[in-house]
């Protein structure tokens, strides 16, 4: 039987049947954690709650436009089915962490989190004036330098093939009006 989700295994029996040691869950201390004790898994119970509350604000804000029907939808039609899936899919997370035991939350890493943002940002900004290639070839760039296992030679690699699939992709095979290289690299 386990008394808590960061406990060892609960028992009153010696840990060596031949001596008299007390258990290994008195001679440990115990995690101090800051979580109420119903919550075994602090972070399905944090990744429900981010799930639960946008899905729930999706609704919300679909209440403003008509519905519709399944035959002609609405406008908010698709963001209130879909925040409603979120919402359930939130609400099991809530659930499942309070029965399921599990990891505390680690390290919140804000300069892996700044690096990424800044990259989507940057491509954002570089697409109109630098054009597809340089954009996405400076997102890879910035979001794979906030990797541990960043290598230059990887992350060039990785940013030149994602840059030609692109390009095939989007301008070739879809025929997107998107520039490869934009007014800033005119020739």
């Amino acid at each position: 039987m386990q008394r808590h989700a960061f406990d060892q295994h609960y028992t009153d029996k010696p840990a060596c049947a031949a001596c008299d040691a007390p258990p290994a869950w008195r001679t440990y201390p115990v995690r101090k954690i800051n979580v109420p004790t119903f919550i075994r898994h602090p972070k399905d119970f944090w990744t429900g709650f981010i799930f639960l509350l946008f899905g729930l604000a999706a609704v919300y804000i679909g209440q403003d436009y008509p519905m519709g029907t399944a035959g002609r939808m609405g406008p908010a039609y698709f963001p209130t089915i879909l925040g409603s899936l979120l919402a359930m899919i939130g609400l099991i997370a809530v659930f499942r962490s309070c029965v399921r035991p599990g990891d505390a939350i680690g390290k919140f890493h804000i300069r892996e989190i700044v690096l990424i943002l800044s990259a989507i940002i940057l491509f954002g900004i570089l697409m109109r004036g630098a054009g597809l290639v340089p954009a996405v070839v400076l997102l890879v760039l910035l979001s794979s330098y906030a990797s541990p296992q960043f290598t230059w030679r990887a992350s060039l690699l990785l940013a030149l093939g994602m840059a030609v699939f692109s390009v095939v992709v989007f301008v070739k095979l879809l025929g997107l009006p998107i520039a490869i290289f934009g007014p800033w690299f005119s020739f």
